[in-house]
């Protein structure tokens, strides 16, 4: 049975990845692209050699199994209510999974409604070297876990990203929830509180392009995490997702994007890592086309490990706020 895809929204860059996963699958096909932007709705179809839908409503009329929603943050509540009322059976929603823990409980809400499997894109779960690093944990490798160092540090993504009407806030928002999903993975453990210290020190505008949190878990193990948009435009690479978790027989340390080949280009103009080894989309792609299919899928994310990641960049903007703790909303 070939699955039918459809995609709302090429607004982030990670639609495109997305996309060319479909596109490469034996059991899929992408049947087309909704995008309110025609230009790059029509340029991405015709790159992709599927069809350019004007509207969201006229793409999902085409009787779709499964959607992604790549759009602002801003339009995913709406989008995912709109595709779950299509009856789509299984919808992929890119992180952060709302803006609000609100909008996020609506969406799980609508999809449990309709009998829509909601998952959450969250692609680290899927690096090689994290399914070892928690592999390794579960062994008990380090003992007991008492704490876990983490860092997403990017470089600044500009457009939307950064108009807060439409994303939500600045690096906090978009690097803080990758983090908190690993953390959780790994820990098997709700966070509870969490102190940030945020900034907009770089590029001095109102949104933050700096953050630092503070994270407690249940029992006591608690993370810290740099969330920062801290990467020159020059850097080599977007930035970097990296763990060290200490525990009290020993530390591991993880950084998922270590495979580099270094790439000299004169076109451009700069020199450039580019990633070698598995992909993480590839994972992801394939579990949510599994989900469609009704089978088991432990390692991709849902609506509810969505809201939970979000839960955490929402408390760190509190904590922001008022120079203390704030408690994670997990109820």
């Amino acid at each position: 049975m070939t699955l039918k895809i459809g995609i709302l929204s090429f607004a982030h860059m990670h639609a495109q990845s997305y996309a060319q996963e479909i596109v490469a699958h034996p059991d899929a096909v992408l049947v087309g692209i909704a995008d309110p932007d025609p230009a790059r709705g029509a340029a991405m179809a015709a790159q992709l050699s599927t069809t350019y839908y004007p509207t969201e409503a006229t793409l999902l009329s085409q009787g779709l199994d499964g959607v992604i929603v790549a759009s602002e943050n801003i339009h995913h509540r709406r989008l995912v209510e709109l595709a779950a009322s299509a009856g789509v059976r299984a919808i992929l929603c890119e992180k952060p999974l709302a803006t609000t823990t609100k909008d996020a409980r609506a969406m799980i809400a609508a999809c449990a409604a309709a009998g829509v499997k909601l998952a959450t894109a969250f692609p680290c779960r899927y690096s090689p070297a994290f399914q070892r690093l928690k592999q390794q944990v579960s062994a008990g490798a380090v003992g007991e876990v008492l704490a876990i160092r983490g860092t997403n540090r990017g470089t600044m993504p500009g457009g939307w990203f950064v108009d807060k009407a439409l994303s939500g806030g600045g690096a906090v928002i978009d690097h803080s929830v990758h983090v908190a999903d690993l953390n959780r993975v790994l820990l098997g453990r709700e966070a509870t509180e969490v102190y940030a210290e945020i900034g907009s020190g770089f590029y001095h505008q109102d949104w933050e392009d700096t953050g630092f949190l503070t994270i407690g878990y249940e029992g006591g193990v608690f993370a810290t995490l740099d969330t920062s948009w801290s990467r020159p435009k020059t850097f080599p690479t977007w930035g970097d997702v990296t763990l060290q978790v200490v525990g009290t027989n020993g530390v591991l340390d993880l950084d998922m994007f270590a495979q580099n080949l270094v790439h000299y280009d004169d076109r451009a103009g700069r020199i450039g890592w580019d990633n070698w080894g598995s992909g993480t989309d590839a994972g992801l792609v394939a579990d949510f086309l599994r989900l469609i299919a009704g089978q088991e899928v432990p390692n991709l994310a849902t609506g509810e490990d969505g809201l939970r990641a979000l839960a955490v960049a929402l408390a760190a903007y509190r904590s922001a706020a008022s120079g203390e703790s704030a408690a994670v909303e997990n109820s």
